[in-house]
């Protein structure tokens, strides 16, 4: 008797940005680099998929300046070195399979469904909102199962791993 295919429960998460003076494409750049730092402590293997190389190269920015204490490998998919990190930037297919896919892309990625568990962002615009709604039908459509939350405050997403200071 051959044994029944493993089904792997996919989830995606939507994270609910806060009004506040930051941009929402800043605060999900700062959210981005909270949630790699905790997944690669984790062990975890993700993929980044940003709207467009100039976002892909302000998060590979940020990402190099945080705390030496948080620091988390990572490569924008250009780079010979995308398939060795953990943490893959980039607009199109991931160079290797990953566990988790942020996507900060305006749409669904159409490869969304290889991954285990997605994260995305509802930001406070009323047109980019529409685009989330769209994006949820998209994962709901693809198997996922879906939950909202709101996203931690600029202040904890700025604050990094960073050691309180007196």
């Amino acid at each position: 008797m051959s044994a029944s295919p493993r089904t792997e429960m996919k989830t995606a998460t939507f994270f609910l940005l806060p009004t506040t003076t930051q941009s929402d494409t800043d605060l999900q750049l700062a959210l981005v680099c909270q949630l790699a730092t905790e997944r690669y402590r984790l062990g975890q293997s993700l993929f980044v998929c940003v709207a467009d190389q100039e976002q892909g190269w302000r998060l590979d920015e940020m990402l190099w300046q945080q705390d030496a204490d948080s620091f988390v490998p990572h490569s924008l998919s250009d780079e010979p070195t995308a398939h060795q990190a953990p943490v893959e930037i980039g607009t199109g297919l991931p160079r290797r399979n990953r566990q988790l896919l942020i996507n900060l892309s305006p749409l669904a990625p159409a490869f969304a469904g290889r991954f285990a568990e997605v994260v995305d962002f509802v930001p406070t615009d009323d047109s980019l909102k529409q685009l989330a709604r769209e994006r949820y039908k998209q994962y709901r459509a693809a198997g996922f199962t879906l939950q909202t939350q709101a996203a931690p405050s600029a202040a904890e997403a700025q604050a990094i791993d960073r050691p309180e200071t007196d």
